[in-house]
């Protein structure tokens, strides 16, 4: 049975539509942010996912059996699309002279740089997977989507899903630690505008309301 705040939404209920935002917000930024590893690039696919969701909110009818799964999979068609800006924007940064090394750093500041790298060596080892075999292993085991709404979202069966996420798997145990390995002061990392998810989800829902009016 098709859910009452769907259909309102398919009706233009913006109300209803931000009650989708609010709950599943998070969750789209999340899998942007550690797909992408750049917390700002998660900002504009996040904003992108919605505005495009409100966009297709006809689509959103009885056989969309998971809203989230639907929202990852315009998610990562969003991802698709914006990955050779993506690129330039790395290459432009990476011109860029390093910031100045400040002369002392507090406990909770090292433990986010080292949180940083972290994030950016396994995002680094996962654009080395194809493209499929990434999306996949994104929304099942970052996203927590099961194989049969990872399926749904990317529009595969369910055991071209389960070989896939296999390979990537299997890939990753030795990509990961190889980009671990590198030296950590050749890579720069990215640490976006340093505001905490909260407010980017609530800047984010005030740009996609006046986006929508």
């Amino acid at each position: 049975m098709e859910s009452p705040k769907n259909e309102r939404v398919r009706a233009g209920d913006r109300a209803a539509f931000a009650e989708i935002f609010d709950q599943h917000a998070r969750a789209v930024y999340a899998h942007a942010v550690r797909t992408t590893g750049d917390w700002a690039l998660a900002e504009d696919v996040m904003s992108l996912t919605f505005l495009e969701a409100w966009r297709l909110r006809d689509k959103l009818r009885e056989e969309v059996r998971s809203v989230r799964a639907w929202l990852l999979g315009i998610a990562t068609n969003v991802m698709r699309n914006t990955a050779r800006a993506a690129r330039r924007h790395r290459a432009a940064v990476s011109r860029l002279p390093p910031p100045e090394a400040l002369p002392d750093f507090s406990d909770e500041v090292v433990g986010q740089l080292a949180d940083t790298q972290r994030l950016v060596a396994a995002a680094r080892a996962l654009q080395r997977l194809k493209r499929s075999e990434r999306e996949v292993f994104t929304l099942i085991v970052w996203s927590g989507l099961g194989y049969a709404a990872a399926a749904e979202a990317l529009g595969i069966p369910v055991g071209t899903v389960r070989s896939r996420l296999s390979r990537a798997r299997e890939k990753l145990r030795r990509l990961v630690g190889e980009e671990l390995a590198a030296d950590a002061s050749d890579v720069e990392p990215r640490t976006g505008s340093g505001h905490p998810p909260d407010s980017r989800v609530t800047a984010a829902r005030a740009s996609h309301g006046r986006s929508t009016r």
